[in-house]
């Protein structure tokens, strides 16, 4: 499936002909979960990120992470229109426990036709109900070893703020974790790490790396670890907060 910018489980990049590829799995974070604060890991946040590749604007988002009842609601709409191949517009909307544990998640893709999907969390296991224009819904579930599952979604770039939220900060060092990719249906892990200060325009940031075996992400947060930046070098993309 490709709608604008898309990941791939084999972490291949490529801008629609963008793709940006991002794939991620398994470990237990029982030890993170008993570190989390009473009242979570999440904090109130809200705007928008202009999407750039090679320096040329070819999308934006606007996000809201916000609390909700039980927990708290992290959602997002982003327009793409990449200079070759048709615009697209992407919703998610991923309900979380407060210490980062998803409970369900929504997304609508609109290009030439309209997909979508819902999915819910219980166990370590995403019961996700596919919703395909002119096709009969379609169910899977895939399992994971854990219930604290990244959702990192084809051109909802939120979902990285959602990322450095859950990375424990007080424990620090690399960490594995896994995650979601559910418009391609696809598990996988990354490796999380804190990099220090990092700078960008002139500014410093703090520094966040998410890596898979062919593919690295900078996040660039500012001192509350609000996501300002996100840049992806050999794809020549950067997300940058407006």
């Amino acid at each position: 499936m490709s709608t604008g910018v898309t990941h791939t489980v084999n972490f291949k990049t490529a801008y629609v002909g963008l793709t940006l590829a991002l794939a991620c799995a398994a470990l237990s974070f029982a030890a993170q979960k008993k570190n989390a604060p009473a009242n979570g890991v999440f904090v109130q946040d809200k705007g928008k990120f202009t999407i750039k590749l090679a320096g040329q604007t070819v999308g934006r988002e606007e996000f809201e992470i916000a609390l909700a009842e039980g927990g708290w609601l992290a959602k997002g709409t982003s327009d793409i229109k990449p200079p070759e191949g048709a615009p697209s517009k992407v919703t998610g909307a991923l309900t979380l426990q407060s210490d980062g544990a998803p409970i369900s998640y929504q997304w609508t893709a609109q290009t030439e036709k309209t997909n979508g999907a819902h999915i819910v969390f219980a166990n370590g296991i995403a019961r996700i109900t596919l919703e395909m224009q002119g096709a009969r819904p379609f169910q899977q579930d895939l399992s994971f070893n854990t219930p604290l599952i990244a959702v990192l979604d084809n051109n909802l770039y939120y979902q990285y703020a959602v990322l450095a939220r859950i990375y424990d900060w007080s424990k620090s060092g690399e960490q594995t974790f896994s995650v979601l990719i559910p418009q391609d249906l696809a598990p996988g892990t990354v490796k999380v790490v804190s990099t220090g200060s990092a700078t960008a325009d002139g500014k410093t940031y703090e520094g966040l790396k998410v890596t898979s075996s062919d593919l690295e992400i900078l996040l660039l947060l500012d001192t509350s670890h609000r996501l300002i930046r996100l840049e992806v070098p050999e794809a020549k993309v950067s997300v940058i907060r407006d």
